[in-house]
C-alpha cells in the first residue's frame, strides 16, 4: 500500500513518545513535530504517498525556505515516515554542495564573545556571564547545561547522556573556581548550578531570551548570538590549537566527522586572506 491516512495528534504523540525514548533533546523533538504539523496542514485531507511527499519536497524548494531548512524539515518527515513504517515515501533531501565559508553575518567571532560577556558582567549578570563561558569553554549544547552540578565540577568532568550516548565533559580548571564560588554564592550544594530564582533549570528558551537580550549592550548583532554559536566558537578554536578533528569530534558527541566540518568552515574574510596568499596573481 502506497497510500496511507495521517491521523493527527494520535500519531505526532506516539512520534514524540519515540523520539524521546531515544533521549533527543526538548527541543529537536519540538522541531519534529513541528515539521510534521506543517506537512499536516499543507496535506490537507489527502493522503500521504510518495507523489505527496515529493510534492511537498518541491513546495519547500520553491517556497523561500533556504536548502538546509528545507533539509531539516525533510529530515523529520522521514524519520515519521520510516517510524510509521512507510519507508516508500521517503524522499530525498536536496543536494547542496558544501559552503567554502560560512557567512560574516552569523559567524559569532571570540571579540564579539568576550564583548556578550562583558556585557552581562557590566549588568551585573553573573549567572548569564558565567553560563556564556561554561558553553562557550566546554563546546555543550545548551540541553547539555543540566549536566553542569556541583558534583560534575566538584570532579572536573561531566557526564553528559543524550541520544543514546554518554560522553565525558571535562571542565577547565578556571571555569571550575568560577563555578563553585558561584554555587557557593547561591547556597546551591548539590545539582544543577543554572538555576532560576525560583530553584528550576533554566529552559532552553530563557537562555536564548537572556543572551538576545545583551545585543544592543555589546554591540553584537542580534542573528549572531544564540546557544549554538557558541557550540560553534568553542569547535573552531579547538581545532585551531589541536589541528585534531577526530578529538574534536569525540569532545562535541559527533557520530561523523562529516557534522564537525561543518563547524569549522572559515568566514568570508578569512577564506580571501587564503586566497591572497596563493600568490597566483602576476
Amino acid at each position: 500500500m502506497t497510500h496511507h491516512t495521517l491521523e493527527l495528534p494520535a500519531a505526532a504523540e506516539a512520534f514524540s513518545r519515540q523520539l524521546r525514548r531515544e533521549d533527543r533533546s526538548s527541543g529537536t523533538v519540538e522541531n519534529y513535530l513541528r515539521h510534521l504539523r506543517a506537512f499536516a496542514a499543507w496535506l490537507g485531507s489527502a493522503q500521504v504517498s510518495p507523489e505527496t511527499a515529493a510534492a511537498w519536497r518541491e513546495h519547500l524548494r520553491t517556497g523561500g525556505y533556504a536548502p538546509a531548512s528545507v533539509n531539516a524539515m525533510l529530515a523529520s518527515l522521514n524519520k515519521f515516515f520510516r517510524f510509521m513504517g512507510w519507508e516508500e515515501c521517503r524522499v530525498r533531501p536536496l543536494r547542496i554542495q558544501r559552503r567554502a565559508f560560512c557567512q560574516a553575518d552569523r559567524e559569532l567571532s571570540r571579540e564579539e564573545y568576550l564583548r556578550l560577556v562583558s556585557a552581562a558582567s557590566a549588568m551585573n549578570r553573573r549567572r548569564l556571564a558565567l553560563l556564556l563561558e561554561t558553553i562557550c569553554a566546554t563546546g555543550i549544547r545548551v540541553s547539555e547545561v543540566r549536566y553542569i552540578t556541583v558534583e560534575a565540577v566538584a570532579l572536573g568532568r561531566a557526564e553528559v547522556a543524550l541520544k543514546g550516548k554518554i560522553r565525558t565533559i571535562l571542565i577547565p580548571g578556571k571555569l571550575r573556581k568560577k563555578l563553585l564560588q558561584y554555587a557557593r554564592q547561591q547556597k546551591t550544594a548539590s545539582g544543577e548550578i543554572f538555576l532560576t530564582r525560583n530553584g528550576c533549570p533554566l529552559s532552553r528558551r530563557q537562555i536564548w531570551a537572556e543572551m538576545k537580550s545583551l545585543c544592543a549592550a555589546a554591540g553584537v548583532a542580534a542573528g549572531k548570538v544564540f546557544p549554538h554559536n557558541l557550540r560553534h566558537l568553542f569547535a573552531r578554536t579547538f581545532y585551531r590549537v589541536t589541528r585534531d578533528v577526530a578529538k574534536l569530534a569525540d569532545v562535541l558527541g559527533h557520530t561523523s566527522i562529516d557534522t564537525t566540518r561543518i563547524y569549522l568552515v572559515s568566514s568570508g574574510a578569512e577564506h580571501a586572506r587564503h586566497l591572497d596568499c596563493l600568490g597566483l596573481i602576476c
